[in-house]
């Protein structure tokens, strides 16, 4: 059960509760006598990891990136000269 602390308390008195966190007390802090954060141990959440089509699904969730028209064979299909030599052929072909 956390103890409720004013923001104001809080911020005088920060170090001694970081300590007090520590030693596995809860505190949720108040403005105006509504709770608007908790103060607690730190508790890391379990590692897990994502499978390709899971943390692709995250980032189309997030907006950062947007699923394509078309399909992957679309792309095997374009002639060769369409496609830019990488900075390695590039180079290569300067040295020869």
């Amino acid at each position: 059960m956390s103890e409720e602390i004013s923001l104001y308390n809080a911020k005088a008195t920060l170090s001694a509760l970081v300590r007090q966190v520590r030693e596995g007390r809860s505190y949720t802090i108040t403005v105006h006598g509504q709770p608007v954060a908790e103060l607690r141990p730190y508790a890391p959440a379990p590692f897990r990891t994502l499978t390709l089509a899971e943390r692709i699904a995250e980032l189309e969730a997030q907006g950062v990136i947007a699923a394509g028209e078309g399909s992957a064979r679309d792309l095997a299909q374009w002639p060769i000269h369409h496609r830019v030599n990488g900075a390695l052929e590039r180079f290569l072909d300067e040295r020869e």
